[in-house]
């Protein structure tokens, strides 16, 4: 297993080394499974140990959201994988046409060679084998650059793919912004990358001058619109759950509510009920997850600042709570409170920008109508999640909105579905994984037609007279 890259010659050997042995030997479907058999494995014996990685880099995580977010994603989606290779696999017939006959067609789904994937941090396990896995049973060969900003878990990650694949199958790559920079300029045959928009346009930038094809799974501004007959109870729990899972560090999480005027009030002292509820214990929160490093804690605390600036309520949710240190301290100075920021203009930082935290803007609107322009004023969304009982006022929103995907009456769950694409579009990304459009992202579907005498060529080539002439004009008309 390649380590410490910290060279462009460095990483260029190890993609040479993945390439040549995928030349060499192109993995069969027996090994693909295998492969990804003993990768449920090791990755399902070592959770403790990935839980304990994760928790250090973030200085808190909570344990359960890891098993949750990461494992639990990651398993799902190889058993998912397992169950359906065989088909997908399998070459796909299509019609060749009665002028071509007599042939037939076929499309043949093949590997595309070595593949980079470059991993975030705040999934730092999930978001790297789930597009991984997809990579292998697709039959390539991949080299993985983890985030510099949870180390921890790099190495983790580093020594359990030791563990399932040969050093020439699967290279993981370990350094900072300028490897990053680096390992996006190779020639990959495919490059997947998961982070901000604004590193993903770099990406892509670097990718483009090998004429590489890539997916970005970028985030944005993912909205929750609460309709009139939206059921705030549950609507503001489950809008709970969205945001705070990993402390509101997820690209799919509630970005900001759009709520009716006459509820907005209501709605807010939900979220406050519903967060004390689930957080009671003063001074050990053990199930709230700390900010990944102090760059991001001091970010969102300028968002919240801004906010105030500009007159907006600022809200906590936790009533001091967070105030207290448990008996271990190590990261509780990077707690950042749940908090709600009402009516934010246009300007706001806090609108200007993905939040990424646990921070939510309460916007209340007149009609649905305003509600669905706002949401258009901005780049498509990663994620959109609409509340309500009336199919018309769903369906009228799923009718002008286009987003990366939907959940109606929940939150996250679009994201959980193996038998559905995930991606974004627009700002929020490009192209698509999970399940089968995983297995498709990573292959080529390659079109085979295999013809049988007599053949109309025989008869089509010049001089193009008499017979020529006939089936030509034949076929053209």
């Amino acid at each position: 297993m390649s380590t410490n890259d910290n060279t462009p010659d460095q990483l260029r050997a190890s993609f040479d080394r993945l390439k040549s042995a995928w030349r060499a030997d192109r993995p069969t479907l027996e090994q693909r499974r295998a492969d990804l058999v003993r990768l449920r494995e090791r990755l399902s014996a070592r959770k403790q140990e990935m839980c304990e990685a994760i928790d250090q880099d973030f200085g808190h995580r909570a344990r359960h959201e890891t098993l949750l977010g990461e494992a639990g994603v990651v398993l799902s989606e190889i058993d998912h994988t397992l169950a359906k290779l065989r088909h997908w696999a399998r070459p796909e017939r299509r019609k060749a046409g009665w002028k071509l006959w007599p042939a037939k067609a076929e499309i043949r789904f093949v590997p595309l060679g070595v593949v980079g994937i470059i991993s975030p941090w705040n999934y730092p396990v999930n978001l790297a084998l789930a597009p991984l896995a997809a990579a292998i049973a697709a039959g390539n060969h991949v080299f993985l650059k983890p985030s510099e900003h949870t180390p921890r878990t790099a190495e983790f990650l580093r020594s359990l793919l030791a563990e399932v694949f040969a050093e020439t199958r699967v290279a993981v790559a370990l350094g900072g912004a300028e490897l990053s920079a680096a390992f996006s300029s190779l020639p990959f045959d495919h490059l997947f990358f998961t982070g901000s928009t604004a590193v993903g346009r770099k990406v892509m930038a670097a990718a483009a001058q090998n004429l590489t094809p890539v997916t970005l799974e970028l985030g944005g501004k993912s909205p929750a619109i609460i309709g009139e007959t939206a059921d705030l109870g549950p609507a503001a729990a489950r809008i709970v759950t969205g945001k705070l899972f990993n402390a509101g560090q997820t690209c799919i999480a509630p970005d900001y509510v759009l709520v009716p005027e006459s509820k907005r009030d209501a709605f807010i002292t939900l979220m406050k009920q519903e967060v004390a509820n689930r957080y009671p214990v003063k001074g050990r929160l053990d199930d709230y997850t700390s900010i990944i490093n102090a760059t991001q804690h001091e970010r969102l605390n300028h968002l919240l600042a801004d906010a105030a600036a500009r007159g907006c309520a600022v809200i906590p949710l936790l009533d001091g709570s967070l105030d207290a240190r448990s008996p271990d301290t190590r990261s509780r100075d990077r707690l950042m409170p749940p908090t709600l920021v009402v009516d934010p203009d246009g300007q706001s930082a806090v609108m200007a920008e993905e939040i990424f935290g646990p921070i939510l803007p309460v916007i209340s609107y007149a009609s649905i109508d305003r509600a669905i322009d706002y949401v258009l004023d901005r780049d498509r969304p990663l994620a959109l999640y609409c509340f309500g009982q009336d199919q018309s006022e769903i369906e009228a929103i799923l009718s002008r909105v286009v987003a990366g995907g939907v959940c109606i009456n929940d939150t996250l769950y679009q994201f959980g579905c193996n038998d559905l694409p995930f991606g974004g579009v627009g700002a929020s990304g490009m192209g698509h994984y999970h399940g089968r459009d995983g297995f498709l992202t990573f292959s080529k579907a390659m079109p085979v037609v295999r013809k049988y005498d007599p053949a109309p060529s025989d008869l089509v080539k010049p001089p193009y007279r008499g017979i020529a002439d006939w089936v030509i004009r034949f076929l053209s008309r």
